[in-house]
């Protein structure tokens, strides 16, 4: 296409606008995962039957549709065996990992309700780690789709923005402007190609992510927007908290931001997990931020934390027409993620 998606009327949605579809990918690799794999295909079960929402008394599905990839004929029939409780299209597309947030198309949609996806680079979080089929998985899929498709030569993880769908986009510097993202790019060059490809009006930076976060400070790990004008943040319960300071800027940043239409953002504020460890006794980036917005549903990754059952009812309260549920996600954590990472909502068409 000649255009940029912003000139021919394209926008990203907000995460709370109806979806058509979540687009996922089953968890298979063995030399990737390790030992948690079983843990993390459990998890990622119970997370799938979560946004499905099927009504135990029709059988129908009240959340949206599971598009999922699945890596080979194995892994497929795998898949379609855990996930028989629930209606799942399959796709076979040869994929490394499951992080579709970041590899997999950002899908769009214009003034008159029509589609498109929105491909960009992706390097593997500035070459961190060799997972060559994930690097062509956002084309695959977006040819898969059918929909128009809007091809960008920087790079672009779709965990590393967050929007209101009104044209205010949240990132980190961290991220976005790490060399080994996009170099020589400035703060300048990458607003102009952010909104060009996704139609922001204004871009907010907030600075660093969660302590070891191999994304480099992905910001849904660490500010959502929750509804126009209100974005979510967590705030340290305990003194050994090891994002305190990180938190604590964050929450004072974004009380000075105001958003594309000009309204001072109003910040709500949620528990932090706290320290959260795994087996090698190593802190894990864990956020109860990451939730997923579903059509019924909000997913909240727990971890085994005491701070676990306030985050869900203090995110439950910005969602009174979801249902909102909490969700272990520590399994799928260990490999740098949860829910929100893992997943990428098609927007519906009108």
């Amino acid at each position: 296409m000649n255009q940029t998606p912003t000139a021919r009327g394209f926008r990203q949605p907000a995460e709370w606008e109806s979806h058509r579809a979540c687009w996922l990918a089953f968890p298979h690799n063995a030399y990737e995962w390790g030992e948690p794999l079983a843990a993390a295909q459990a998890e990622f079960v119970a997370f799938c039957e979560a946004i499905a929402d099927v009504d135990p008394r029709t059988g129908k599905a009240q959340g949206e549709q599971i598009e999922l990839l699945v890596a080979n004929i194995e892994v497929l029939e795998q898949a379609r065996r855990a996930l028989a409780r629930i209606p799942v299209n399959f796709h076979l597309i040869p994929y490394d990992d499951i992080w579709l947030r970041d590899c997999a198309p950002i899908f769009i949609k214009d003034v008159e309700g029509a589609v498109a996806a929105a491909t960009f680079q992706f390097n593997v979080w500035g070459r961190k780690f060799d997972l060559p089929l994930d690097e062509r998985v956002a084309t695959q899929i977006a040819k898969g789709t059918g929909l128009p498709v809007f091809e960008h030569s920087f790079v672009l993880e779709g965990g590393s923005v967050e929007t209101d769908g009104e044209g205010t986009c949240l990132t980190t510097r961290q991220c976005l402007l790490n060399p080994n993202r996009n170099p020589g790019r400035d703060p300048a060059t990458l607003e102009r190609d952010l909104k060009s490809a996704l139609g922001y009006q204004k871009i907010l930076w907030l600075e660093d992510g969660l302590a070891n976060d191999h994304t480099d400070g992905h910001i849904d790990t660490i500010a959502r927007f929750v509804a126009p004008g209100a974005v979510m943040c967590m705030v340290p319960q305990t003194a050994d908290d090891p994002n305190a300071a990180v938190l604590e800027r964050i929450a004072r940043t974004l009380a000075t931001f105001s958003d594309a239409q000009g309204r001072p953002l109003r910040v709500v504020t949620v528990p932090s997990p706290g320290r959260v460890l795994d087996d090698a006794g190593q802190v894990m980036p864990a956020s109860y931020v990451n939730f997923y917005i579903g059509n019924s549903t909000v997913v909240v990754p727990t971890y085994g934390s005491e701070f676990d059952r306030a985050a869900v009812a203090a995110i439950a309260a910005h969602f009174p027409n979801h249902r909102t549920v909490g969700r272990s996600a520590k399994a799928i954590l260990t490999a740098g993620g949860a829910f929100h990472c893992i997943t990428q909502q098609e927007p519906q068409s009108v």
